[in-house]
């Protein structure tokens, strides 16, 4: 009796969850143009992003035939830049650039936003006496910023489809 009990008050949760619109931490409402994305270019680490990012919003990364819509990626690249110096003339902060350019367009290559220039920036505090720490941090984010860059560049393409449907 307890288990069928607990089962309808499971499904009765999940039915009152997603009427309210309730999405898992990080889920996009994507439009039906958007469920299916072909990815091109891109290092593998943000390839992971996106996908990652596309199935929290029960979206996916299809080869170009399966394709509504085509993100193109072009001059990826990282840059790491000493900020401030210690007395001792070894790095107390970097500065973390991320750059890309992007592209929006069909599977038959028609263009829906040109491509578009994207930076994101981050400063960190270089802490001499903990390496570990240090290393870790950069790689952290790292992983962040890819994940900004996921999301920017998902949140440009629902812009833009909303814009060609008015």
């Amino acid at each position: 009796m307890s288990t069928r009990l607990n089962a309808l008050l499971f499904l009765s949760l999940t039915s009152t969850l997603t009427a309210c619109g309730f999405h898992p931490h990080g889920a996009y409402s994507l439009p039906t143009e958007l469920k299916n994305v072909y990815f091109e270019g891109g290092s593998p680490a943000l390839r992971d992003q996106m996908q990652q990012q596309l199935r929290i919003s029960h979206a996916q990364l299809v080869p170009l035939q399966n394709a509504s819509m085509v993100i193109k990626l072009f001059g990826e690249q990282f840059q790491r830049r000493g900020v401030s110096l210690s007395e001792r003339g070894k790095t107390n902060e970097y500065e973390l650039i991320y750059r890309v350019e992007y592209e929006l367009a069909t599977p038959k290559d028609a263009v829906l936003l040109a491509r578009q220039p994207l930076e994101i920036r981050r400063d960190y505090y270089n802490d001499q006496q903990a390496i570990l720490a240090r290393d870790n941090e950069e790689t952290v984010l790292r992983s962040e910023m890819a994940q900004q860059v996921v999301k920017t560049l998902l949140n440009q393409a629902r812009f833009t489809l909303e814009k060609s449907e008015k």
